[in-house]
């Protein structure tokens, strides 16, 4: 299962950080899951805690480890899949719209529009232009929270 997940970080390609960044990352969803109330919002922070641990272990710190049970791990990897290669794929489809070869690996929550700034302008796209075509995209796309 591991070779798997770490296949697919591999595939989502996303920036590698410090140990420090994912130290802090890895609290902050922490205190998200902790935060979260009713099962889909737990399961939803869960698999967000999966997320960070996982990516943290493909980026190469294998010494932070996961919070809880193993157990969780595992039941986190089945929201956390679907959720992120959705948003992997929306941004991939919405870098198109711009650029046929344009490939951006991202897997943030579009239905942030603060963050969808932050995205274009990462990729040297107008942020208007590219928070537009995200809402016209968005109103045909099922996401995971």
């Amino acid at each position: 299962m591991q070779s798997l997940i770490k296949h697919w970080h591999g595939i989502l390609n996303m920036k590698k950080h410090d140990l420090a960044w994912h130290k802090q990352d890895m609290i902050d969803e922490i205190e998200e899951f902790r935060e979260a109330n009713g099962l889909i919002h737990k399961w939803s922070e869960l698999s967000d805690v999966s997320y960070t641990y996982t990516r943290a272990q493909w980026s190469g710190h294998k010494d932070i480890k996961f919070p809880f049970k193993k157990v969780y791990l595992y039941i986190g990897f089945i929201y956390m899949v679907p959720k992120y290669t959705i948003r992997w794929k929306f941004f991939r489809t919405l870098g198109k719209k711009f650029d046929i070869n344009l490939m951006i690996s991202e897997v943030r929550n579009p239905k942030k529009t603060h963050k969808l700034e932050d995205i274009a302008e990462r990729y040297n796209l107008n942020p208007i232009e590219f928070k537009e075509q995200a809402e016209r995209l968005k109103k045909r796309w099922l996401f995971l929270n």
